[in-house]
């Protein structure tokens, strides 16, 4: 029998305190399955320090090569590779700036210093994603995904990439071709290194925020409910909507409202109608392990 399997995650845990702070809300409510941690970042020991003492809840790593709020909220790296960093020493603000400097080596390293910055401190991690796609290798650096994902297969762990093609989530500026012939290629190098993925991962930017957060609810309802059959994964950044994230985000009042829709019972309702179920990445790893 088809089933709709969702995994909807928070990114950006560990950004700040009004970002920890919604995800600790939402774990304990139980409204939340997933999450992953920007460890670089200001906030990321609190969020470090919460996921080693509820092992029970699925939180990995929010591999993080970028820094798109520059002064707003500046980071950098932590091993200090210098192809990693402006002169500034703040991570490149793109993904594309990113790939136009970094050398393999650096990134690699500072990947695994990530991973093992959780590990260090007591957590021990769902998954693995990337912060932007910076790690996906689609502005030139095309090594970064297939070593990425050897990476998470001799450690062990699932690694966020659409395996399938979904041709409703292609960017408008990519050829579908090519958005073919990558996800294929994802899925190659991810059973050739044993690595669990979603089949599909579905683009939140497409959810229109609307001028209100009923109007926003319903969006978000009427698109996740149309989900393809398998196993989907979708993201969210949720954060109190405090004069610390709007100093941050101008997207604050939105990222306020993600951590409100996961509260909402009219969403989780409107999932069980239409046979969404929501799981976790160890989720994922049951699934993909009984052949799903």
């Amino acid at each position: 029998m088809k089933r709709k399997y969702l995994i909807i995650n928070a990114d950006d845990f560990g950004l700040c305190h009004s970002a920890n702070a919604a995800v600790f809300d939402l774990f304990e409510s139980g409204c939340l399955k997933s999450s992953t941690v920007m460890t670089p970042c200001p906030g990321a020991e609190e969020a470090v320090a919460f996921a080693a003492s509820h092992p029970q809840y699925a939180i990995g790593v929010h591999l993080t090569h970028t820094n798109e709020w520059k002064d707003h909220w500046p980071w950098g790296s932590l091993t200090g590779g210098k192809s990693l960093e402006n002169e500034a020493g703040r991570m490149w603000p793109e993904s594309e700036d990113f790939e136009a400097h970094c050398n393999y080596r650096e990134a690699m390293a500072e990947s695994l210093a990530q991973i093992r910055f959780c590990e260090d401190r007591g957590m021990n991690p769902s998954h693995v994603d990337s912060h932007m796609g910076a790690v996906y290798g689609l502005n030139g650096k095309l090594m970064l995904l297939p070593m990425t994902l050897k990476m998470c297969g001799e450690l062990g762990y699932p690694f966020r990439m659409f395996s399938k093609p979904l041709d409703s989530q292609c960017p408008p500026e990519a050829p579908l071709g090519l958005f073919r012939a990558a996800c294929r290629f994802a899925g190659f190098y991810g059973k050739l290194h044993r690595v669990p993925m979603p089949d599909y991962l579905i683009f939140p930017e497409q959810i229109e925020t609307g001028n209100s957060y009923e109007e926003f609810k319903n969006n978000f309802i009427e698109y996740l409910i149309r989900i393809p059959y398998g196993i989907c994964e979708t993201y969210i950044h949720p954060a109190y909507p405090t004069e610390e994230m709007q100093h941050i985000s101008g997207t604050w009042q939105r990222r306020g409202w993600e951590h409100d829709v996961m509260k909402d019972p009219e969403v989780h309702a409107a999932f069980k109608t239409h046979g969404v179920h929501l799981i976790s990445y160890r989720d994922l790893v049951k699934l993909r392990e009984a052949g799903i």
